[in-house]
């Protein structure tokens, strides 16, 4: 009876934390892991809502994210393209029949001399409590300034488009070429209708080629480093106006190694010398 009544004492956290050689904190302790996949697996749902056809590469250049952290949580969730491609016998003369209508590529043919005459688009993402944020910004090629941003919890046409009028409402006018990779965000129809509206010529960098846009990568690498451990912030509000910040710091204060000044000070600096020289 005695033995009993020992067996059925409850035994409490701590005593079971001791029993098995661990710390009381670490009965608590909930991987973050499971949390994150949730995460990536909503994106992967929503890039192929819009590409059906996607495979975990395409997926993973439309996220920017490891291809195969991609394919890790497809197959744990068991998601797979919605519609696959019968793949074609291939025959000799199909090589080099690749006679789509290629789009400009501005990569190698042009160098801006002047403001407002290339700009680039890409966006990027920010872990913030197991959630993406996504950050999509516009630079002036030539003065390197981030003219226009936006943010949103999901990246699609409106994130990119809401980023290009931000520009046009910074600078008061739009580009002559618009430069970006080939996500479906830059290619939907909704968005190279209002842009081309403008008269403006869209570029396209070619496929799983980031280095064709290397100063909007390149920002990006900086503007993290910048932005700093987003643990931090408590709220989302103060992960925003951080951003801010950061994005205003760059343009206006900090050196950029190959204009050897800040952005804004590089364009007022041309719009005092096109001055003088009209004059």
């Amino acid at each position: 009876m005695k033995e009993k009544a020992v067996l059925t004492k409850k035994i409490t956290k701590t005593a079971l934390a001791k029993k098995l050689g661990i710390s009381r904190q670490s009965l608590y302790y909930q991987k973050k892991r499971p949390s994150l996949d949730e995460e990536v697996k909503r994106q992967i749902e929503a890039v192929l809502s819009d590409n059906p056809a996607y495979g975990h590469k395409r997926i993973a250049l439309e996220l920017k994210l490891n291809k195969k952290r991609i394919l890790r949580v497809m197959k744990k969730f068991g998601i797979k393209p919605y519609r696959i491609h019968a793949r074609a016998p291939w025959k000799q003369e199909d090589e080099g029949q690749a006679a789509v209508e290629k789009a400009v590529n501005i990569y190698t043919l042009l160098c801006p001399l002047c403001p407002n005459l290339v700009w680039v688009s890409d966006f990027t993402y920010i872990n913030y409590q197991g959630r993406f944020i996504y950050v999509a910004t516009l630079m002036d090629r030539y003065t390197r300034e981030i003219i226009g941003m936006a943010i949103s919890r999901f990246h699609d046409k409106n994130l990119v488009m809401e980023a290009f009028m931000d520009a046009e409402k910074t600078t008061g006018t739009a580009p002559v070429y618009l430069h970006s990779d080939q996500g479906s965000e830059y290619t939907s129809d909704d968005y190279k209708t209002y842009v081309t509206a403008k008269q403006v010529i869209l570029s396209f960098a070619d496929k799983a080629s980031p280095w064709q846009n290397g100063f909007q990568e390149s920002f990006y690498g900086k503007f993290k480093v910048d932005l700093g451990e987003v643990s931090r912030f408590e709220t989302l509000g103060e992960l925003i106006e951080a951003i801010h910040q950061t994005i205003h710091y760059y343009n206006h204060k900090r050196k950029h190694t190959t204009l050897k000044m800040s952005p804004v000070e590089f364009k007022l600096l041309y719009q005092e010398r096109n001055h003088k020289a009209f004059v």
